[in-house]
């Protein structure tokens, strides 16, 4: 591994903070030192230990460096990249003409470069012609993505930047564990309490995060829902609605109130198992000062209502006047390192660059254009991300995978792993040799962090630029090379470029005028200006942005004139509650949620490769509650087994009093029999296409 001389400021490759950090080639220029980049005004230099150990996945010892082909005997051997590619190609291109273009599938993630995920949709539509184009994403935000759309015409994770936290009167946060999951963003909480704001907690679990709450409210899982209508009905009923910006900015608050007054709080404490004293008290902590934030995260996002549940938390800001004004607003904690970015620029199903949709008719033609097609070329929506791999073996016979591992992340595990088993073709592109690439029939070995150039967009909505460090080992290229080299093969010689920018400078046209306009961004603003907020339209002379007079100085701060939808109104949606897909019952009396650990990240497939982090987290277990343990006979650190109506997994007994007694918890980390996601449901909500990953009933017993 090759470095450069000087240090060269970089992000994170991991959660959507996307951290400022700096890479220093260290003696003898084997690999490189991490450094604070204190400059960089999101973690103002602070790092978790998956930032600080990053570049032990840069090592040889770890990621692949080879392409790899199975072989008739069944073997993944090495292979050079130009059979790699034909072997590729051959197989999409084979599927393609026995089966139609649909019978070829792409998956991509959401830690993929803005760059790599709008080549990966064009590709998909260009190269392939087909419809049958997800992303992993699909299991992090897209519920949270729906109720924006469908409350303020425009979907970002975070109207507001990050810094605006710590200045505002109290914060509800919902189902989201920063202090482990992004642990450099929990200085803004506790910035917010020194500062005299409070903090109310939502989580079935005592976290580290709750316990810095004010209020910490630990509903059943599955019940944020009813816990949001009824914090709405007392807000009603005690009379601290907001009327006056009710008439003046918002529709359909009359259905809302009589959906949200039939969630009386004695029903609500039922659901929920939240007193009705302490709902109160979360109303009128809520209501107290000027302003006021709500931010959720996967707890009431992966659910089979979770666009519902999300759009009930935005009916509470709208009600109470907490949307649209400054230090007040809805935000997501979006959960991917490019999350946001790898959802807005053409790889989900229903999606063109620039958070255009598919069906439009004005967005197809502007897309074609720039990518030189005729409009009526591009395929129409395709499955979500669940369904897609669902239909694999089956209607969809070859797939192309680049940067996801659903043998692990995907619910109802054991049965996607049978449905990519069962695929004819299987090309996996990825740094290292995942669960999933293990099953392929080609394994591509591309560029990751450090050694490629690419944007990507963070929880706020600010396009960061990641620059190319160090130099990848021989054999090892980049995603867009890979896309470049199987679009020639395929017939379409021009149209996928390998240089970054090149591919942004074209990401920046299919974009201008969309919903996510990038058309004003540039890689030297992104540097300039510690990045850029999107949407960014291009001046009439270009975009040179604040140092320049024409140029949009990007949006920090969403929809404080008006929401982005026809009559510039936010949209009230009347919901009302309904239970999860799956409920306790005699044979699962349980519930099960899931989540992650500070040490580990997403399927792990690099964290696991990083000694430190093993140390600190070497493995899957299952928490509950000792009354719990007492009644099923658990002992700490012995095995048990959790069982649902999808299968079995079996990790050491985690016992303590943080969690509900009638809940049990497992990360969905690592894989084989401690695999969470072996249990989890795939009901999806109906709107976002998000599995129910937070809930399902489960019985556990000792193994």
């Amino acid at each position: 591994m090759h470095t450069s001389d000087s240090a060269i400021d970089t992000h994170c490759p991991y959660c959507a903070l996307q951290c400022g950090m700096r890479l220093r080639p260290e003696p003898g220029g084997a690999t490189v030192a991490v450094e604070e980049r204190t400059d960089f005004p999101v973690n103002r230099g602070a790092l978790c230990g998956k930032g600080r150990t990053a570049p032990a996945v840069l090592s040889s010892r770890v990621r692949l460096t080879q392409p790899l082909v199975r072989t008739h005997a069944g073997q993944l051997e090495p292979a050079t990249w130009e059979e790699a590619l034909d072997a590729v190609a051959a197989g999409l291109a084979r599927t393609g003409r026995t089966h139609g273009p649909d019978a070829v599938g792409v998956f991509g993630g959401g830690g993929l470069t803005n760059e790599k995920a709008y080549a990966l949709g064009k590709f998909a539509r260009v190269a392939l012609r087909t419809s049958q184009i997800d992303y992993n994403g699909r299991f992090c935000m897209s519920s949270a993505a729906a109720a924006h759309q469908r409350a303020f015409g425009l979907d970002r994770g975070l109207p507001f930047p990050l810094a605006d936290i710590p200045r505002t009167g109290c914060v509800i946060l919902v189902g989201s564990n920063l202090a482990e999951t992004m642990p450099p963003a929990l200085r803004y909480l506790t910035e917010l309490k020194a500062g005299g704001g409070t903090l109310i907690v939502i989580d079935p679990r005592r976290t580290r995060t709750a316990e810095q709450a004010d209020l910490h409210l630990a509903p059943r899982p599955g019940t944020d829902l009813a816990l949001a209508l009824g914090l709405l009905h007392l807000i009603v009923a005690e009379g601290r609605v907001d009327e006056e910006f009710i008439a003046a900015r918002t529709t359909g608050w009359e259905e809302t109130r009589a959906a949200a007054m039939a969630h009386w709080p004695e029903l609500v404490e039922r659901i929920t198992g939240i007193p009705v004293p302490r709902l109160r008290e979360a109303v009128a902590l809520f209501c107290a000062p000027e302003s006021a934030m709500v931010l959720t995260a996967r707890g009431p996002e992966q659910q089979s209502k979770g666009t519902d549940t999300v759009g009930a938390w935005i009916n509470l800001c709208l009600a109470t006047g907490r949307a649209g004004r400054p230090l007040s607003g809805y935000g997501c904690l979006t959960g991917q390192g490019n999350g946001q970015g790898g959802r807005e620029h053409g790889q989900k199903a229903d999606q063109l660059p620039g958070y255009r949709k598919l069906t439009d008719p004005a967005a197809r033609a502007h897309v074609a254009e720039v990518w030189g097609v005729d409009p009526d070329s591009l395929p129409g929506p395709g499955r979500s991300a669940y369904e897609l791999l669902d239909a694999l073996g089956t209607d969809v016979k070859a797939l192309l995978l680049m940067g996801s591992n659903p043998v692990v992340s995907a619910p109802r595990a054991a049965h996607i792993e049978d449905r990519i088993r069962s695929l004819d073709f299987l090309a996996v592109a990825d740094v290292v040799l995942s669960e999933t690439a293990a099953l392929a029939d080609v394994v591509l070995p591309v560029t990751q962090w450090a050694e490629e150039t690419g944007t990507t967009t963070n929880l706020e909505g600010r396009v960061l630029l990641r620059r190319r460090a160090i130099t990848p080992p021989p054999g090892v290229r980049s995603d867009l090379d890979v896309l470049h080299g199987l679009a020639a093969r395929l017939g379409v010689e021009k149209g996928f470029p390998t240089e970054p920018e090149e591919v942004f400078e074209e990401l920046r046209r299919a974009s201008a005028g969309g919903p996510a306009d990038y058309s004003g961004i540039t890689y030297a603003r992104i540097e300039a200006e510690q990045g850029v907020f999107w949407p960014c339209p291009q001046g009439p002379e270009g975009p040179e942005g604040p140092g320049g007079s024409e140029g949009s100085p990007g949006t920090e701060r969403l929809f404080l004139d008006r929401f982005a939808t026809d009559d510039g109104r936010a949209r009230f949606v009347p919901v009302s509650h309904r239970d999860a897909a799956e409920v306790p019952d005699a044979d699962y009396p349980l519930l099960l949620t899931t989540g992650r650990v500070v040490a580990q990240y997403q399927s792990g497939a690099q964290t696991r490769r990083v000694d430190e982090l093993n140390a600190a987290a070497p493995g899957p277990f299952v928490e509950l509650h000792p009354r719990l343990a007492a009644r099923i006979g658990a002992v700490e650190g012995s095995p048990l087994a959790v069982t649902s109506r999808r299968g079995r997994a079996v990790a050491p007994a985690r016992i303590t009093d943080t969690i509900r007694v009638d809940t049990v918890f497992m990360p969905f980390h690592w894989p084989g029999e401690g695999r969470a996601n072996t249990l989890t449901n795939p009901a999806l909500d109906p709107t976002s296409r998000m599995p129910e990953f937070k809930v399902c009933a489960v019985r556990v017993e000792p193994a």
